[in-house]
């Protein structure tokens, strides 16, 4: 791999070997990606579609999903990126031009030796210009050069941190989990209004959990139930063309609620006719009984009317079919209409429930019903109706598309986070294709919006004919599966690890995974009678793919909103490396210890172990390769770089 690769003598220096073998060892070990990024930035690839490759790898990486040449090549189709890098091929190609993985490190210091001889003639070319051109006087351009050259000369070179309360390399939602019939869906619809898919995917779901919502259940094992209702919010600024993914994906819905309304129509007015019959009738007869005179035989005329009063009572008025109530109904006349479907979803473009949620028409937040409906929990209040006074297992489905500012409010409303609200969601926060949307597009094919149609139509008018509640179990080997999410989570909630600071949303991870598994368990028999057969194992992993890119999405959402105490943490660590040491020096390094004395607020090392982890997701740290104590097992304590943008106090994180 000597000297450059490329057939053109002109072409500045670069090595498409050392690239390939560098994404190629990237490609075959974890441990190679480590070693990677930690020598290479994206500017040092000479090839932009290599840039892109190492791009999508560390975000996978990061994101805890699996590296291959499939996994990348799946995410790059998603991304529409694969074909502008050379297609699923190109990946192996890259495997297969990679010695061995081993080598990434040398592999990387190959490229990075080749983008510093690049950066070096484009010094020289940039200072050659500005001695022709004599904008600048000889001690300016003296100046200049020896600060260029410093630069380059062989320190390390760090690039931009992301500020606190923005993520970069969010996971993009995985389409191919999905039921093909709802994932063309979703991909069609996302390229029609050029949004991205994460927003179609999700109101996919709220569709699903709409049908399926209370009337399936799922069994992960005995005492272990779950509903199949779920609360999904995908966060997206202004003119984002929201509603028109939301008309995409929820009009089979409205279509059908419209229809069982009008199937029934009839059936109510009967049933109200013969009611005001029969209490026409009571009324008559007590009519009769109040009439004065002798020849009235009063308790017979009575006992009549007790038995057409009894019999009016008995005639049961059945009430308008609903699936849906608005986006903006307060919670005591949603509780009353929880009492009369017990299933219903509150769907919405906006964030208007958001607001309700927060108090907008009362004193005081009612946040209850919202608790109660989410895992069917007896739902009691005195105002819900005198016929009904109670609701057992109720069962709401949400589904909104608000602006992220809104879920800042949600956030601030009292007893939202500490009462669990907050820890119900699922949440995406997709970025934005404003500014880099196609003009014209292709419209969603016929075949497959009909599809979608159909099949969701069937699913919705089969499931509420249910006369009970099903239960769907799991396999044994989907039951081991679920208890291996959750000793997952049991070990990312240690201090160090990422969901440390988010307990109660975490908590609920593996009931929202076994939630999800089932409503593709039913999407992928919409058209079948099987779906009561136990869900299966793979079903699992696809709906633990699911709650995985939720999962990292509910980091940033946190991390928005500012309602963990990690970043409040992160914030004040931050603040203290800006300061300089007593001695006037800067702090280049740091250990956890350390990082204890910038405030007050801090008593141990693990009340500043997830605000460590934060800052190095962001990087504003580095952890130093840790050493070995010499005791067996046990490493040395973790070692942090600081980043050199922090001892100039420009960095803006805020």
């Amino acid at each position: 791999m000597n000297g450059s690769a490329d057939s053109d003598a002109a072409a500045p220096p670069n090595d498409q070997a050392a690239e390939q073998a560098a994404l190629g060892a990237m490609l075959l070990s974890s441990d190679a990606i480590t070693e990677v990024t930690a020598t290479l930035a994206l500017s040092d690839y000479y090839r932009p579609a290599h840039a892109t490759i190492h791009s999508t790898i560390i975000a996978m990486h990061a994101a805890g999903l699996p590296v291959d040449p499939i996994t990348v090549a799946a995410h790059l189709r998603e991304a529409g990126d694969l074909n502008r890098v050379g297609g699923a091929s190109y990946l192996h190609t890259l495997v297969q031009a990679t010695p061995t993985a081993a080598n990434g490190s040398y592999y990387a210091e190959i490229v990075a030796d080749m983008a510093k001889q690049r950066r070096l003639i484009e010094t020289g070319v940039r200072l050659i210009t500005h001695g022709r051109e004599g904008a600048t006087g000889a001690e300016d351009i003296a100046a200049r050069a020896t600060a260029e050259l410093a630069t380059l000369g062989g320190a390390e070179r760090w690039p931009d941190p992301i500020p606190l309360g923005t993520h970069a390399g969010l996971p993009v939602f995985p389409v191919s989990t999905l039921t093909p019939w709802v994932a063309e869906h979703v991909s069609a619809v996302a390229e029609f209004t050029q949004t991205p898919p994460d927003l179609a995917a999700t109101m996919a779901l709220a569709a699903l959990a709409t049908a399926a919502g209370g009337r399936v259940q799922v069994e992960i094992r005995p005492g272990w139930r779950e509903q199949s209702n779920l609360y999904l919010v995908c966060a997206m600024p202004p003119a984002s063309r929201k509603s028109d993914v939301f008309a995409a994906m929820t009009e089979p819905i409205y279509d059908v609620e419209r229809q069982l309304q009008e199937e029934s129509r009839a059936r109510i007015v009967e049933a109200e006719t013969e009611k005001e019959a029969a209490l026409a009738e009571a009324e008559a007869l007590m009519a009769k009984a109040r009439k004065p005179g002798s020849t009235v035989d009063r308790t017979a005329l009575v006992a009549e009317a007790s038995a057409a009063k009894l019999l009016a009572e008995g005639i049961h008025v059945p009430p308008r079919p609903r699936l849906t109530v608005s986006g903006d109904i307060t919670p005591e006349p949603l509780a009353q209409q929880l009492a009369v479907h017990r299933c219903l979803a509150a769907l919405s473009p906006e964030g208007d429930l958001f607001d309700i949620i927060a108090g907008r028409y009362s004193a005081k937040p009612n946040l209850g019903v919202f608790l109660q409906a989410h895992k069917g929990e007896r739902l009691q209040t005195d105002r819900i109706t005198r016929e009904q006074p109670s609701v057992d297992k109720p069962a709401l489905t949400i589904g909104i598309t608000p602006q992220p500012a809104v879920l800042q409010d949600l956030a601030s409303t009292p007893g939202a986070r500490d009462r669990g609200l907050l820890a119900r969601f699922l949440y995406a926060l997709p970025p934005s294709n404003l500014g880099y949307r196609k003009t014209r597009t292709t419209p969603v094919p016929r075949p497959v919006a009909q599809t979608y149609y159909a099949r969701l139509t069937q699913l919705l008018h089969a499931l509420y004919a249910l006369p009970e509640p099903v239960t769907v179990p799991l396999t044994h080997s989907a039951d081991r599966a679920v208890e291996g999410l959750q000793d997952e989570i049991e070990t990312s909630l240690r201090p160090d690890r990422p969901l440390a600071h988010l307990p109660d949303w975490a908590g609920k991870v593996v009931g929202h995974t076994a939630r999800v598994a089932l409503l593709l368990h039913l999407a992928d028999r919409a058209t079948t009678d099987r779906w009561g057969h136990p869900v299966e194992e793979t079903t699992v992993h696809r709906a633990a793919e699911i709650t995985n890119y939720f999962t990292q999405h509910a980091l940033a959402v946190f991390d928005l909103i500012a309602s963990d105490p990690a970043t409040d943490a992160a914030h004040v660590i931050l603040d203290w490396l800006r300061r300089p040491k007593t001695d006037g020096t800067w702090r280049t390094t740091i250990k956890r210890r350390d990082a204890v004395a910038a405030s007050r607020r801090f008593r141990t090392v693990a009340q500043v172990e997830p605000a460590l982890v934060l800052l190095e997701a962001h990087g504003f740290l580095r952890t130093d390769v840790t050493p070995r104590t010499g005791r067996a097992g046990q490493p040395a304590s973790a070692t942090y770089r600081v980043h050199p943008s922090l001892r100039e106090g420009s960095t803006d994180a805020s």
